[in-house]
């Protein structure tokens, strides 16, 4: 007997993001539908709940309901003249309505669809789409995200197996899956692909969706795809994340609901702000209509502390291990205002038709204020460092000086999504349509940075071998580096970036069912769609002649105190003194190298264009009795043309003489087969397999013949215009074991093999001289370029479980918990004859969560941990730069005074995880360690 499937994915993780606004009210449940022969409804069949001994007959238009029945577990037996009888079990919750639909026929074909339409438990109707999709997904509902302090979408996804999170300034930002980076997934919002807005992607390819501008208020519901299937982009390396937007609850006319909170950040003592808010209802002539309006906020002021190095790595003419390049103190302030807020207008005029509209817009502003200490140690590549003689792991540097540096920078990065689409019914075909345009876009408005140094040398001994973790430092003669009488203005710069990424997309749909093998939801799709891309980038940089000004006259308090008390910084540079001196007095600032200036300008200036057309043909259908497949064929077209300027430079002086426009064109077309089977061993336990292939595209970034010049962060980025795209074959095979109340326990084996996979090189302690194109660079700087290897891999198995000990007596039986693991063997020969793992694979990644609901309370204790991974490839395995381990633990508890008001207490971070990289794999060579204290929430939610 075949089970009842889901008729879309889509559309039931959109009616999952509404349903999980509500839990279970305890009253008895709802069971109706409608009773079909070959898409006609059927009048007067008999329909039965055997187990109730309830019956009765369908009405004229073949629809039946069996109101204030008491949960359980029952068989529906339909009957009608001429027809052979239906039957089917149904599992009734509390307070649950369901409408399932019956179709008779020549052969069984009972439950065609099953639509849960008022309150159902939301992880139970996350997993039930799992369960029946036809491919490999996870369904993570908000309700699920919100029991632990996640405050943006990465945060919430990095729980879903197979994930693993790239974190900066103490907040998830970039998601990897199945170890491929964040530049080779696809993301999408309400089926409309996403445009990146931050354009420093981990490995530089600048398609990486920057998650933490999306607040996690505005989810409804996200799902991760890991198998694609011919109607979804095939831009999806590793997978794609749907983040589905909240929706207008299905048994609700109106409803309103809300959070309010506040907090702290540890570390600096600083103050959250935590507000949601959403809200709509159903009106018109039967409710027809239906609207939705969310918005959220989040504001905190951050601290982070740092220190970060660099080594000589000169062994080769003598220079002993572990000497030193440079060593910064960072003090940063970050302040983020997050604001999400969206709205969806649905007309709905009867169950065969839908249109809507909706708009959404996410991001932050944020403001940056760092302040650096920076020790200019071993002369930059030319000075001599010996062995203390009073410490057999200590240094003498006696050439050291020294900058005090701030960076005071504005930026917002935002996306907005605006659709407008429809889907109708006309039984013996479907049709579904879109058209939106989707934009993200990064704007810095202001990045000030201005250095002080000193004028003579100071000797230091130093000792980074006894505790890598906090090299010690001491002054042994010379300049006295804490005094800011011996600083003086020696630079003084400004930059501005505007990026701007939009994307007009739009798609059509057409599904046939079809009955050849009289299975569920037996069915052809095809469709056609389109994405048409336009990406223009400009920078603005401006150096400045500086007058001789004393630090002295530009500090704000006393000296700072900071990382855990192992580091003096002297006090903060005053960033609205200097910045007021600045406009103040433009005669005292003349612009350095204007010509230099415009140089660098020409050279960050791009404009792009990468349009991608499609077409596909899949088939779904059970060929013989409980397996079901899915095939077909995507085809894309992409024609692209990257564009930038060709520097022209004068012959005598040497300086810029002018940029001319030019572009590089791609054009290539590639088909994605595949092939998914689902095999119901029991009803509760299936086996999926499934074949695939999938591509990622160059980024922008990699792709241009420019070169991106970041005096701020000391870095150099070259492309490579002859950059290949990548391709996947991808393999999976699964058991999934369903168990009550939305349990499972899984495990799942997967190979990707790769094609023409992009691997960024980086070299690391590289000096430029401070005049010129590289006006600002005070010490040693790291410089990415991009390219292609002939083959790689990545080959891993993910194991998931999650339960509520519901079987246990008495109060014991709100316990529950979840664990996922994943680990990825990935390879690739990153350098000639040297055989690695990729780029931000991480071998191990697991979840934990422990978990007590009963009554009004509900308590969680979440832990993440990641393995250590090549963050940057270098000239050789000693330079790769590596992420260290992270764990993290998280505390998320409410408590639901009625049914109308709850309140909450999250804790994040508990473990005060650092944020580590370091040269080469060993820990012994740190070259970043920053932490950020914990985050502390309280607040109240409420809903009407």
């Amino acid at each position: 007997m075949h089970r009842p499937r889901v008729r879309s994915l889509l559309v039931s993780c959109t009616l999952l993001a509404g349903v999980g606004l509500v839990h279970a009210a305890g009253a008895p449940a709802v069971l109706k539908g409608q009773v079909e022969n070959d898409h006609q409804p059927v009048a007067g069949a008999r329909v039965e709940l055997r187990e109730l001994g309830l019956s009765g007959t369908t009405g004229s238009a073949g629809d039946f309901v069996f109101a204030s029945v008491q949960p359980g577990t029952y068989t529906l037996m339909v009957t009608a003249a001429g027809e052979a009888p239906v039957s089917s079990q149904v599992v009734l919750h509390e307070g649950q309505s369901i409408e399932q639909d019956v179709e008779l026929g020549a052969r069984v074909k009972t439950l065609q669809a099953l639509r849960v339409t008022a309150q159902a438990t939301p992880v139970a109707m996350a997993r039930s789409l799992q369960q029946y999709a036809p491919n490999i997904v996870n369904v993570l509902p908000a309700t699920e995200i919100q029991k632990l302090p996640d405050v943006n979408a990465a945060e919430a996804v990095r729980r879903v197996p197979g994930i693993s999170l790239e974190s900066d300034t103490g907040e998830g930002r970039f998601i990897n899956i199945r170890g491929l980076d964040a530049d080779l997934n696809g993301t999408t919002f309400g089926g409309v692909r996403l445009p990146p807005t931050n354009v420093a992607s981990p490995l530089g390819g600048g398609r990486a969706v920057a998650f933490d501008s999306i607040p996690a208020g505005l989810i409804g519901a996200i799902t991760v795809t890991k198998s694609n299937t011919p109607d979804q982009d095939a831009e999806a390396l590793g997978g794609t994340i749907e983040i589905t937007p909240r929706q207008v609850p299905p048994d609700k006319d109106h409803f309103l609901q809300g959070e309010i909170g506040s907090g702290v950040e540890t570390l600096r003592d600083s103050p959250i702000k935590d507000f949601m808010l959403s809200g709509g209802g159903r009106f018109g002539a039967d409710n027809a209509f239906s609207f939705i309006g969310t918005l959220a906020y989040y504001e905190d002021k951050r601290g982070v502390d740092d220190i970060e190095g660099s080594y000589a790595d000169d062994q080769a003419n003598g220079t002993p291990d572990k000497v030193m390049n440079d060593f910064e103190q960072r003090y940063y302030r970050y302040h983020r205002r997050r604001v999400g807020y969206g709205g969806e207008l649905d007309y709905r005029p009867d169950a065969d038709n839908r249109w809507y509209a909706r708009y959404f817009d996410a991001g932050y502003t944020e403001s940056v204020n760092r302040q650096r200490l920076t020790y200019n140690m071993f002369q930059n590549g030319t000075g001599s460092t010996s062995a203390d003689p009073s410490n057999p792991n200590g240094f003498i540097d006696p050439t050291v000086t020294f900058d005090k540096t701030l960076r005071n920078e504005k930026e917002r990065i935002d996306t907005r999504v605006a659709t407008i689409g429809g889907e109708n019914d006309f039984h013996s075909f479907r049709i579904d349509y879109l058209a939106a345009l989707a934009i993200g876009s990064y704007n810095k408005a202001f990045d000030y940075n201005s250095t002080f140094s000193t004028a003579g040398p100071t000797t230091v001994a130093y000792d980074n071998i006894s505790d890598p973790r906090y090299p010690r430092f001491a002054y042994v003669a010379g300049v006295n580096p804490q005094d800011p009488s011996n600083y003086t203005l020696g630079g003084f710069q400004n930059s501005t970036e505007h990026d701007h990424d939009q994307e007009y997309s739009g798609a059509f749909n057409l599904t046939l069912p079809t009955s050849y093998f009289h299975g569920d939801d037996e069915n052809m799709k095809f469709g056609v769609g389109a994405r048409l891309r336009d990406r223009h980038g400009a920078i603005g940089r401006y150096r400045y002649d500086v007058p001789s000004l004393p630090l002295t006259g530009f500090t704000a308090g006393g000296p700072v105190s900071f990382y855990h008390d192992h580091y003096q910084n002297l006090a903060n540079i005053n960033a609205e003194a200097l910045r007021n001196f600045f406009i103040g007095n433009p005669g005292l600032f003349p612009e350095s190298n204007p010509l230099a200036d415009q140089q660098n300008d020409a050279q960050g200036a791009s404009n792009d264009s990468e349009d991608v057309y499609a077409a596909y043909g899949q088939y779904q259908f059970t060929p013989v009795d409980k397996l079901g497949v899915l095939a077909g064929v995507r085809w894309e077209r992409t024609v692209a043309s990257y564009g930038g300027n060709q520097i022209l430079i004068d012959p005598v002086s040497g300086n810029f003489a002018g940029a001319v426009p030019h572009a590089l064109k791609h054009s290539y077309g590639n088909f994605f087969p595949t092939v998914q089977l689902r095999y119901e061993l029991r009803e509760d336990l299936i086996a999926r397999a499934s074949y695939s292939k999938t591509i990622a595209r160059p980024g922008f970034n990699q792709v241009t013949a420019t070169m991106l010049i970041d005096p701020g962060a000391d870095t150099v980025t070259q492309g490579n215009p002859d950059l290949k795209p990548t391709t996947s074959d991808n393999f999976d095979l699964s058991l999934e074991y369903y168990l009550d109340n939305g349990g499972i326990a899984s495990v799942g084996v997967f190979d990707k093999e790769l094609s023409n996979y992009i691997v960024n090189k980086e070299e690391v302690g590289v000096t430029f001289p401070n005049n010129g194109l590289f006006a600002g660079f005070t010490g040693a700087a790291k410089v990415f370029t991009f390219a292609n290897l002939k083959s790689a891999r990545a080959r891993g198995v993910e194991l998931n479980y999650q339960q509520k000990f519901t079987m246990l007596p008495g109060w014991l039986a709100g316990f529950g918990a979840s664990a996922n693991y994943t680990y990825v063997d990935s390879s690739a020969e990153l350098r000639p004859g040297d055989t690695e793992l990729l780029p931000s694979t991480s071998r191990n990644t697991a979840n934990l969560a422990l978990t007590y609901s009963l009554g009004g309370l509900d308590v969680n204790l979440g832990a993440y941990y990641v393995s250590k991974n090549i963050f940057g490839v270098g000239g050789d395995p000693s330079t790769d730069v590596w992420s260290q381990p992270r764990f993290s633990l998280d505390f998320g508890a409410s408590y639901a005074v009625d049914e109308q008001w709850s309140l909450f207490l999250n804790a994040k971070n508990l473990t005060d995880t650092r944020m580590k990289f370091t040269e080469g794999p060993s820990n012994s060579r740190p070259i970043q360690r920053e932490f950020y204290g914990q985050t502390i929430t309280a607040g109240f939610r409420f809903k009407f």
